[in-house]
């Protein structure tokens, strides 16, 4: 390595400036969700009249998007690895794509070129004495494009806080933008009292000692709160937001027990508030590494005690699991959820939990159903179902025939819409 402070002045560039670097054609990664670089994405929106055909690959965008934006169909393309609140309307026009793929699995379309990445976009702190960089709250596939990338245009951010793990040299950076913005926080979800319910009885299915992936939302935040009586609790998960430091701070999770990365928060990027910022940044019990580390069903599986958390939008009787779709229409996508349900598979004494609230539109559509809505594609097959949680109970799936299955996840149903289930099951002679 060269000494990095003899050309890190000389990489110091306007956002603007920084931008140029982008050509039309180009395919350009953008940083991962709260870690989304937002002032070269503002610089790069602003090039639109200059640029034509521009492929922006990301998942989650906790910005604007403006790119996605109806007028800017011959500037900017928009791939969408997960469909965003932001980005949702243009995926659902047809103004921008999505493509199906395990998170785990990104970066080796990246790595091998499969979608060969020209520019990188990321976000990073100030450099260490030695020169490198975190990447703060988002390595996942961050990482991985910056590696692949042609060019590597990075915003440098003081408020960024430090993560252990991941890190990039000055040296492996083409421009730098010195750019101090607080860091986009995900504010808490409301907690209900359905989403108590289910918090409640995923937290029985918890030993002492488990380690947990958790993913986003009411649900895996109601989970925390009837945790405060467990002991020795781990994390190794794709993300984990203020919740889990409450838990940190009370002595419930210590890390203490995790089979591997032992006393260590294990995550691949992070999404919270400040409070979650503080906890994190130069914690050298909290370490961020790349989501094919973190992702991978081989590794989660040398867990003991592994517990999976995700949610759903809606099951059939045979287990099929949808997640990702309303109807024919993208509504997210698949994420980490497979990665981590075949994970916890393989964990000795390892289980995985799909919870949901039974019922959608206000209690008007049960979301347990006899198939899925047509059009709807399956997220995680009934051969990876392990348990299933509505607020109404706890169905386990495992080594349950067709029609057992049937009759558990008519049992958790909610009660005005069972007999009906069970009318269509023996109808279509499933029970």
């Amino acid at each position: 390595m060269t000494d990095w402070r003899k050309v890190y002045k000389d990489k110091i560039v306007t956002a603007e400036e920084a931008v140029q670097s982008i050509r039309s054609g180009d395919r350009v990664v953008v940083g991962h969700a709260c870690g989304e670089p937002a002032a070269l994405v503002e610089a790069m929106v602003a090039r639109a009249p200059q640029l034509r055909d521009v492929e922006i690959v990301h998942m989650v965008a906790m910005g604007p998007a403006k790119y996605a934006q109806p007028g800017m169909e011959l500037s900017f393309r928009h791939n969408a690895l997960f469909v965003g609140g932001s980005t949702r309307k243009a995926v659902e026009e047809k103004r921008a794509d999505y493509t199906p793929c395990f998170f785990s699995e990104i970066p080796r379309l990246f790595r091998n070129r499969i979608l060969p990445v020209n520019v990188a976009l990321i976000q990073v702190t100030p450099p260490d004495d030695e020169g490198f960089c975190s990447y703060g709250v988002s390595v996942d596939y961050t990482k991985v494009a910056a590696e692949s990338a042609y060019v590597v245009i990075a915003q440098m951010n003081g408020f960024l806080p430090r993560t252990g793990g991941a890190r990039i040299h000055l040296d492996a950076i083409n421009h730098i933008v010195e750019a101090d913005r607080p860091v986009i926080e995900l504010a808490p979800p409301a907690i209900g009292d359905e989403e108590k319910a289910i918090g409640e009885n995923v937290a029985s299915l918890i030993p002492d000692g488990a380690t947990l992936q958790l993913g986003i939302g009411a649900i895996p935040d109601a989970v925390l709160l009837f945790l405060k009586d467990k002991k020795d609790l781990g994390i190794h998960s794709e993300m984990f937001s203020d919740g889990v430091v409450a838990l940190a701070e009370s002595g419930v999770v210590t890390n203490r027990r995790k089979t591997i990365n032992t006393g260590k928060f294990m995550a691949t990027f992070l999404m919270g508030t400040k409070k979650l910022y503080d906890f994190v940044d130069n914690n050298p019990n909290v370490e961020l590494q790349p989501v094919d580390y973190i992702n991978d069903p081989v590794i989660i599986g040398q867990h003991e005690n592994m517990v999976s958390i995700n949610s759903a939008l809606q099951f059939d009787l045979m287990g099929q699991v949808n997640a990702e779709m309303i109807g024919s229409r993208q509504f997210s996508g698949i994420g980490g959820q497979v990665d981590f349900v075949r994970g916890a598979s393989r964990s000795p004494g390892g289980k995985s939990i799909i919870a949901l609230p039974s019922t959608a539109a206000g209690g008007k559509i049960s979301r347990i159903r006899c198939e899925l809505d047509r059009g709807a594609a399956v997220s995680t097959s009934r051969n990876d179902v392990h348990y299933v949680v509505t607020e109404c109970g706890i169905a386990e799936l495992r080594g349950k025939s067709l029609q057992e299955r049937a009759k558990a996840l008519i049992a958790i149903s909610h009660p005005g819409f069972r007999d009906q289930l069970a009318a269509e099951a023996r109808e279509k002679g499933i029970i």
